[in-house]
Parts: C-alpha cells; structure tokens; sequence
C-alpha cells in the first residue's frame, strides 16, 4: 500500500487553509469562512478524508451567507445605534492598529476607532459617538464570533473526516 501523493498534498492545504480561514475569522483582510471552506474543498477530493457532496453544499452556503452577514452586521448595527459610516470605518480602522497592540488591542481597537471616527463626523457629541461605537463594536464582536464558530465547526469536520 503506497502513499497517495496527490491526496497528502491536498490533505496539507486542507488543513492549512482551515487554520488560515480561522484567522481570518478575526482579521479584517482575510475571509475566513470561504478560505476555510476552499480547505474542505480541497479535503473533499483527497482520499485521506471523507468529506461528502451534500456536507460540502451545505458548508458553502454557510460561508457565504455568514460572509455577507458580517458585511452588513457592523453597519447595521451602527446605523441602528444612530452612527455613521465613520463609527464603520472607525472600526476597521482600530481593529487593524489594534492587531498590533495583541488581544486587548483586538478587542478595544474597533470600540476605539469607532468612537473617534464619530467623535470626528458628529463634532464632538460624545453621547452619540459612544453610543455608535458600542452598536459598531457590538456588529463586530457578533459577526466575528459567527465566522470563529462556523469555521470551528468546519474544522471539525475536516478533524472528523480521517
């Protein structure tokens, strides 16, 4: 019994694309769900694991739904908490110098950020600024936590598949 080559590879990048996809479930520049579930993609076709066609549809329409989700959570959620577009962009912006700053960074950078950048737009209403940056935090906080259980979930599939 010889080593299938082909299918160890794709094995590999199954599994690195799952641990790739979860990063980005926490950072804003890489997509999490649709890398993760290229991994299981990529598993499906490996004989090493046993990944079905229907668990494979199902998956992908997870990924894209949790994907638009979270495009429209942040927004949403600052919208209805009487924000702008700048407690949004505020958001991103702090999350990707909070990155820098380790866990607490990643936490309070988006808060942060959303804060100043409706602090800047609203022309000092504090009142105002903090209470959209909790709703773009809050947006933030639910879709990132959506996106670490989805591919959580896809990770133990994959685990599961062997």
């Amino acid at each position: 019994m010889g080593i299938d080559i082909l299918s160890l590879i794709l094995s590999i990048v199954a599994a690195v694309l799952l641990v790739v996809g979860f990063l980005g479930s926490f950072l804003p520049v890489i997509p999490g769900p649709p890398l993760a579930w290229a991994g299981l993609l990529a598993a499906y076709f490996s004989s090493y694991n046993l990944i079905s066609l229907n668990l494979l549809i199902i998956t992908a329409i997870v990924a894209v739904v949790v994907t638009i989700l979270d495009n429209i959570l942040p927004p949403l959620m600052t919208k209805k908490t009487g924000g702008s577009k700048w407690a949004t962009w505020g958001s991103t912006i702090g999350l990707i110098i909070g990155l820098f700053m380790g866990p607490v960074g990643i936490i309070a950078g988006p808060f942060i950020g959303a804060f100043v950048g409706e602090i800047i737009h609203s022309k000092g209403d504090a009142g105002l600024s903090f209470k959209s940056a909790w709703g773009s935090f809050m947006g933030f906080l639910f879709g990132t936590g959506i996106k670490m259980i989805v591919v959580g979930i896809y990770i133990w599939f994959y685990v599961k598949s062997f």
